[in-house]
């Protein structure tokens, strides 16, 4: 079905935004956002947007991922003029955003396949970014300030027994043993509105006050050990920080109260660990409904004004 560029209200000077759903596995990249020189997620799809529309076009990210992080839920959103939009079904009964999706998936093939300069096992990277779908957000979205949430998970294979060589890279191989319990109980302590300087690489002029509205860990039947946070934002590193420390505490390292009393504290020193970034996954991000997108954005960016990121 086509839509009525003129029943979807413009976000200033006769633009359309279009939302759009990305997966990537995050391994080959230098991470989401563009860097000089480097090979990043924005980058390769920012490449072959331009390809298709012919001029520049900018991603603004829900939630900005490190070196290595993949994304199975990620949300972009750029904007196009009405002219572009329906220009990309070139005349044919077909819904822009779909042949939006079916033009760009063909370019991102040839953008990555064969990548110069890529790790050795990473030749050819066709295939390593999908999406999913692009439709014309209502009026108010904004990817990155209009999200209610973000879910990322995080796999942990505790003993030798459970380290698949199929899965290594998306799994941490984690020496010690890990008590669920224990993480469970530490990671419950930290839920709620709360002060995360001690688990964020703080950037200058922007907040570390989150809500962390799940975490948990949760041994699956396979064996392996399947962490979930979810929180409003994510400063820089959070997740990693995070992971990293309840690892001590179900390692048996720290007590359950370490990591609350370090929160507390505003530590960051030696003992502040980075987990591995390969088993990183962003899983959701959740959106209010259409009616409440600008009031969500104009209240996000009243208390943030740096990106977000894991």
């Amino acid at each position: 079905m086509h839509v009525n560029p003129s029943a979807v209200p413009d976000v200033g000077g006769g633009l359309l935004r279009v939302r759009m759903d990305v997966a990537y596995d995050g391994g080959p990249f230098s991470g989401w956002a563009v860097q000089p020189g480097r090979l990043t997620v924005q980058g390769a799809i920012e490449e072959a947007l331009e390809t298709m529309i012919r001029r520049p076009v900018r991603l603004t990210v829900a939630g900005r991922t490190d070196a290595g992080v993949h994304a199975r839920g990620q949300v972009v959103h750029f904007d196009l003029e009405p002219g572009e939009w329906q220009g990309l079904a070139r005349g044919r009964e077909i819904d822009p955003g779909v042949a939006l999706v079916r033009r760009l998936r063909g370019v991102l093939a040839k953008v990555l396949g064969g990548r110069v300069g890529a790790p050795v096992p990473y030749r050819d990277l066709a295939g390593a970014i999908e999406v999913g779908n692009a439709v014309l957000a209502p009026a108010g979205f904004d990817a990155r300030f209009s999200a209610l949430w973000r879910r990322y998970s995080y796999r942990i294979a505790d003993r030798a027994e459970l380290w698949d060589p199929l899965n290594r890279n998306i799994t941490l191989w984690h020496k010690h043993a890990l008590d669920v319990a224990l993480l469970n109980d530490a990671a419950a302590r930290l839920l709620g509105v709360g002060d995360f300087l001690a688990f964020c690489k703080p950037r200058e002029g922007a907040t570390t006050i989150r809500e962390l509205q799940k975490f948990s860990f949760v041994r699956g039947t396979d064996g392996v050990v399947v962490a979930t946070i979810q929180a409003d934002a994510f400063c820089h590193n959070m997740v990693r920080a995070l992971i990293g420390a309840s690892l001590l505490v179900g390692s048996g390292e720290q007590p359950a109260e370490w990591l609350r009393d370090r929160m507390l504290a505003k530590v960051r020193d030696s003992q502040s660990k980075l987990a591995p970034p390969h088993p990183l996954v962003l899983e959701e991000v959740l959106y209010p409904d259409g009616s409440e997108l600008l009031r969500r954005a104009e209240q996000t960016r009243a208390k943030r004004s740096d990106p977000d990121e894991a």
